[in-house]
């Protein structure tokens, strides 16, 4: 496989990888995209940072999400507020042909207010990071009790700047059969813990 049409994606998302200039997915995307298109699983995937990791799993949730529905169905939990706003930007690109798909950025140091009345408007995907995320929750700002998809970005990096009990009371609010995907660079004892006790059966 080295082409991106070969991977199940659907043609309005062909059209902005063709626009982005992608031609060869990388060996995480090659693996997780197909993998997470056909089926619904927990998946733990470690790839180095900078190996299109947001692609693995954007294009999957972008394309499983219901975009007519405007309940938030996908979760994205990233460790620093840069990665958070860039993973929205990247997910917003690849859905530029996908009418009403709406992807929201909650993060620290901007008006939590101004990101609840985002999400209001109908936001099918959010990109948190967990202080914030958790900070909105305890607010009753988002309802993420219908969630299907939850990404947990750079894993590691989020356990390293001691998110751990964020992350698992965030998780607690998500239902128990969602699909969780858990990617990292390393995979150390506490993103173990993580897999074991939020996940089942990961590939």
């Amino acid at each position: 496989m080295n082409t991106f049409d070969q991977l199940g994606l659907d043609t309005p998302f062909l059209q902005a990888i063709n626009d982005m200039g992608f031609e060869t997915p990388s060996e995480v995307q090659a693996k997780a995209i197909p993998l997470l298109l056909e089926k619904e699983t927990d998946v733990v995937a470690l790839a180095q940072t900078g190996t299109g990791k947001t692609a693995a799993f954007g294009f999957p949730m972008l394309q499983k999400i219901d975009n007519q529905s405007r309940q938030t169905q996908g979760l994205i939990l990233s460790p620093t507020r840069e990665l958070c706003l860039q993973i929205t930007q990247e997910l917003k690109n690849y859905a530029k042909y996908v009418k009403g798909l709406n992807v929201v950025a909650i993060y620290g140091g901007a008006s939590i207010n101004y990101q609840a009345k985002n999400v209001k408007k109908g936001a099918q995907i959010l990109v948190a990071t967990p202080g914030r995320m958790q900070d909105i929750i305890r607010r009753r700002m988002v309802d993420i009790s219908k969630v299907e998809y939850c990404v947990l970005d750079e894993a590691d990096e989020m356990l390293n700047m001691g998110f751990y009990e964020d992350i698992t009371s965030i998780l607690s609010n998500t239902p128990d059969d969602k699909c969780t995907w858990l990617f990292s660079a390393t995979m150390p004892k506490e993103v173990s813990v993580i897999a074991k006790k939020f996940m089942y059966a990961p590939e």
